[in-house]
């Protein structure tokens, strides 16, 4: 898995600012267009690369399709920190360098994520 290209970047973006919420080409091009020079056919061929790539779902709506995300941001965020995990060296190093970068909010974050992780995981006493 890799990131995304700078254009698919920013279409992603705004396909998960809509929470859950499909959307067409044409809405991506206008809100895109607004702001930046873009022809609708690139949205058009990057919204299908996202597509052919798996990280949009779609399906026809009239002679246009709605797309969605098939992963939140934030799943998608996960993958990418367990790739850079898995290709950055010692992982257990990786996690400490990691730790040690981190905020004390975001270390009391991921505190209560071990937590509720290992309560799902450990099973009840008899």
């Amino acid at each position: 898995m890799r990131g995304f290209g700078d254009l698919e970047a920013v279409i992603m973006d705004r396909i998960w600012d809509r929470d859950a919420e499909s959307t067409t080409v044409r809405e991506i091009f206008e809100e895109l267009s607004a702001e930046r020079g873009i022809a609708y056919t690139t949205v058009m061929s990057t919204m299908d690369n996202l597509h052919r790539k798996g990280w949009l779902a779609r399906e026809r709506a009239g002679k246009a399709y709605r797309y969605w995300p098939t992963l939140t941001r934030e799943e998608h965020s996960a993958r990418l920190m367990l790739e850079a995990l898995g290709s950055g060296g010692r992982s257990d190093l990786v996690l400490s360098h990691f730790v040690d970068r981190i905020s004390a909010e975001e270390s009391a974050g991921l505190r209560a994520a071990l937590r509720r992780l290992t309560a799902r995981r450990t099973p009840e006493a008899p």
